[in-house]
């Protein structure tokens, strides 16, 4: 009887051992629940702010814009130049252009082809848009000089005006006069020397000065009136002479923003950057001189 009350009293003992020992780790499992939630929780509230860095959405990238700029056929060597460093500067930019001569490139503005700048090598045809409302803003910007070449082999003395009449030269380069400013220039310079109308059964007429010049550089014209820039430009050709500058109205290359572009920003910008130092400098190294002097 004794023995049974001692067995009763050490399974009591047990049976509450081990419902303290549940109650502790009842009581332990929800603080470990607990300390792992919200650490979770930590880390998921941290996961957003760095989901924009990742994706690349917080910092976008700048719009890509492509300018189209109808300039002067003689500006071809110079603007190539310029594009590859305002490029390199502005990778989000790409110049496209559209070269010849200023009174067909004023014709394409007026009918309403795409264009976001222009640069004339003529004030009047600048002028011409400027009087229709089609310019947003313009400027001179550089200046040049009309030379007679002639093909880099000829042997025949064309050392003036006057000498295009003689019988050694039987065909004369010029630009369209209505649409080619160097040929405008041309007519004039002929004019005032009064040989216009004496010389017009030699003349050669070319859409644009670039093509003038190739008509020399291949012999198909035994002299032409092309730019000081475009000689410079050839070694097929050689300069024969200077015009005489009183003889010809002052040769100013004008640039300006095009009222209808859809791109005013980048086309302001790049039309104040053909103004910088860095880009006369290279017009000046094809010929150009600054239209207004810094």
């Amino acid at each position: 009887m004794r023995l049974s009350a001692i067995w009763i009293v050490c399974l009591a003992i047990v049976f509450g051992l081990s419902a303290c020992g549940g109650t502790n780790n009842s009581k332990g499992s929800p603080s470990a629940s607990a300390s792992s939630s919200s650490s979770a929780s930590a880390s998921e509230s941290a996961l957003p702010s760095a989901l924009p860095s990742a994706s690349g959405q917080a910092s976008p990238t700048a719009e890509e814009t492509e300018l189209t700029v109808s300039a002067a056929a003689s500006l071809t060597d110079a603007l190539g130049e310029l594009k590859a460093l305002y490029e390199n500067a502005h990778p989000n930019v790409t110049l496209s252009f559209n070269f010849g001569a200023s009174g067909a490139l004023q014709q394409q503005i007026e009918q309403g082809a795409p264009a976001d700048l222009f640069l004339s090598a003529a004030t009047k045809n600048m002028q011409a848009l400027v009087d229709k409302g089609l310019m947003q803003e313009q400027r001179d910007l550089l200046k040049n000089e009309l030379v007679v070449v002639v093909p880099s082999d000829a042997q025949s003395a064309v050392a003036k005006l006057e000498d295009l009449s003689s019988d050694a030269v039987k065909k004369i380069a010029v630009g369209i006069p209505e649409s080619v400013p160097a040929g405008g220039y041309a007519k004039d310079a002929l004019t005032a020397a009064g040989l216009w109308d004496s010389l017009r059964a030699k003349l050669v007429q070319g859409k644009d000065v670039r093509q003038v010049l190739q008509y020399v550089e291949t012999a198909n014209a035994d002299a032409g009136f092309v730019y000081k820039t475009d000689a410079l430009s050839s070694d097929k050709v050689k300069v024969a002479f200077a015009v005489d500058p009183s003889q010809y109205k002052p040769i100013v290359y004008p640039v300006g923003v095009v009222k209808a572009t859809k791109h005013a920003a980048a086309a302001e910008s790049f039309y104040a950057y053909l103004q910088t130092p860095e880009a006369i400098a290279v017009f000046v190294k094809y010929g150009f001189s600054a239209a207004v002097a810094e």
